[in-house]
């Protein structure tokens, strides 16, 4: 079984930055990563998203915001919350999905607040 595991929640003002990490086991090299999020009675969205071999992209709403990066050598995924509205309030999940068998593998989420 793949672990996967987030970490970097909290509560920030609007305008404030966080940083989440997510791990996972196993051949984290070929998997490609992702942080989605998910608010009260709405549902998943993508928010970032970084191919195996570095590409990343990102939803409309975070674009020129947040960064998604990731360090194979630590098997960690980044991002970079800049500018955080409470717009963005949701418990954000990590996602990996093997790039050989199209498997997905999910984190247990954490919780992101931004109080106004």
């Amino acid at each position: 079984q793949v672990q996967v595991v987030e970490s970097g929640g909290g509560s920030v003002q609007p305008g404030g930055t966080l940083k989440l990490s997510c791990t996972a086991s196993g051949p984290f090299s070929i998997y490609d990563m992702g942080w989605y999020r998910q608010a009260p009675g709405k549902q998943r969205e993508l928010v970032a998203r970084i191919g195996a071999g570095g590409t990343p992209n990102y939803a409309d709403s975070v674009k020129g915001r947040f960064t998604i990066s990731r360090d194979n050598a630590k098997a960690t995924v980044y991002l970079q919350m800049n500018s955080l509205s409470p717009e963005d309030t949701a418990v954000y999940y990590c996602n990996a999905q093997h790039l050989i068998t199209s498997a997905d593998y999910w984190g247990q989420g954490t919780q992101v607040t931004v109080s106004s």
